[in-house]
């Protein structure tokens, strides 16, 4: 018999419905389920007395004949969304402590879609992370491991706490949030499904920033229509963000027919970077080879930006996180160092509260947004960034969606790359350019490396078409047929 924690959300929202269990015994299951695995260091927060408040309220709700879309089902929340009254730290010591007095839209929507919050996952501190080491509360342990190798592997970053929580049967569906990949990325690390939506489809509100005009929130889940189901939830027009697309939204469950016949796929050349590995190199024709069997029209395509993505992307997020950071400063909120000034105590302050690669980060961003330099790399990169976009709408003339892998490996062992922050940065090679146009992209487990490891391949779809892209992603899971699942380490 399947237990309650393996179930996905449209198990678990039928099952609630037909009475087979009720929300408190499904929440019960998951905490009892984060209480064992606290080895994985998923959470920074549980909050085991909310998750029984909302499922209780969620029960009377059923009772009363009026449950919304996601009621009784367990959530997890990653902790740079803030929640009123929770701990919301973005993994960070500076903001230790800080307990917002407000809602983020996102986590408000999921609320009264009636979602039960089991608590708040780890993260690369401010999202800045490739790996889930850079958090103040320590590494996230995948909860995979290599075949006959026990080291502790990374979940892949920045979301890699909701994607451990997902993969490790510690929640049935998670938020993450996508800047160059921390979505999609943790994703394929993990063998779960990851969706980064169009840039304006869900709410920024009251998501701790990193680069505002990258930052979109996402589901992470165990299925497809689980995707589907969290995304429709998430999304919608939010007055209060002044980049939230005032546009209806979809039945994105709907959109799942598993029909895509004459659908034109692009498989871009540029894709194919030196020294990947031929295991990636065969699931990418795996992928196409399934395309093309379910009625799809694979053809090569062009994007011949593509090289530069890495680089733009690099400046780019830098010099607006350089920015967004500069309210950490002692004075509103979180961690206070005093000083005999007030220079000193802002000094003081953000280097003890930020982490290395935080400090990386603001010092590049602050180099290149700085006087002689801005015009020479900034105003550049926001060129490169505008010709990068311009490749994708010319490909989307011939084509309808475009695959790709998710990342070039599986996920690796904490601390292989903690030292090398250009190994670390090329991880995301292969989903930078799609934030940096703005573009809904999604991954879904498709494999196993020769390590017994989850390997991803990625969708990208024309702007706030991400229907095609579930569509799409629907057929490629079905064709992969991926049921593995972490071993178990009871």
């Amino acid at each position: 018999m399947t237990t309650l924690t393996d179930l996905t959300i449209a198990e678990a929202r039928d099952g609630l419905a037909r009475g087979a269990f009720s929300a408190v015994e499904l929440a019960e299951a998951h905490i009892a389920a984060i209480e064992k695995a606290r080895a994985l260091n998923a959470f920074i927060t549980e909050t085991p007395a909310r998750a029984r408040a909302d499922a209780a309220a969620s029960d009377a709700r059923r009772r009363a004949g009026t449950p919304g879309p996601l009621d009784g089902i367990p959530l997890a929340i990653k902790d740079l969304f803030c929640t009123e009254g929770v701990l919301t730290t973005a993994a960070s010591r500076i903001l230790d402590g800080f307990r917002p007095t407000y809602e983020s839209t996102i986590t408000a929507q999921l609320h009264a879609a009636g979602g039960v919050m089991m608590g708040k996952t780890n993260l690369d501190e401010f999202a800045m992370g490739s790996s889930n080491e850079t958090s103040h509360y320590g590494p996230v342990e995948n909860p995979w491991r290599r075949t006959g190798d026990n080291r502790p592997l990374v979940p892949g970053g920045s979301s890699g706490g909701s994607a451990a929580a997902v993969a490790g049967r510690l929640a049935l569906g998670a938020t993450g949030t996508d800047t160059g990949g921390s979505i999609r990325q943790p994703a394929a690390f993990c063998g779960i499904v990851g969706i980064k939506p169009t840039y304006g489809r869900c709410s920024r509100w009251g998501i701790v920033a990193f680069a505002s005009s990258l930052d979109q929130a996402g589901p992470m889940t165990r299925s497809v229509r689980d995707a589907a189901i969290m995304l429709g939830a998430m999304s919608g027009f939010d007055a209060k963000d002044s980049t939230s697309a005032d546009m209806p939204v979809p039945d994105f469950e709907a959109a799942l027919t598993g029909d895509i016949r004459g659908l034109r796929v692009g498989i871009p050349k540029e894709y194919q970077v030196d020294g990947m590995s031929a295991e990636i190199r065969n699931l990418w024709d795996d992928g196409i080879a399934w395309m093309k069997a379910a009625g799809a029209i694979p053809v090569e395509v062009s994007l011949p930006h593509t090289r530069y993505a890495l680089p733009t992307y690099y400046i780019i997020a830098p010099a607006e996180a350089s920015s967004n950071l500069a309210r950490y400063d002692g004075v509103r909120y979180g961690l206070r160092v005093d000083g005999e000034t007030l220079d000193q105590m802002y000094e003081n302050t953000r280097g003890a509260g930020f982490g290395r690669e935080v400090r990386r980060r603001i010092l590049i961003g602050t180099y290149v947004l700085s006087a002689g330099y801005y015009d020479a790399y900034y105003i550049k990169a926001q060129r490169v960034r505008a010709l990068i976009a311009r490749d994708f709408t010319e490909a989307f003339k011939s084509v309808d969606l475009l695959l790709t892998p998710t990342a070039p490996s599986d996920a690796f062992a904490q601390g292989d790359k903690s030292n090398d922050p250009i190994a670390m940065y090329l991880n995301d090679v292969f989903t930078v350019p799609a934030s940096l146009a703005g573009l809904p992209a999604m991954s879904v487990p498709a494999g196993l490396s020769s390590a017994g490891l989850p390997l991803g391949l990625h969708l990208i779809g024309r702007a706030f078409d991400e229907e095609t892209v579930l569509r799409a992603a629907g057929v490629l899971e079905r064709a992969a047929g991926f049921t593995a699942r972490p071993a178990s380490r009871d």
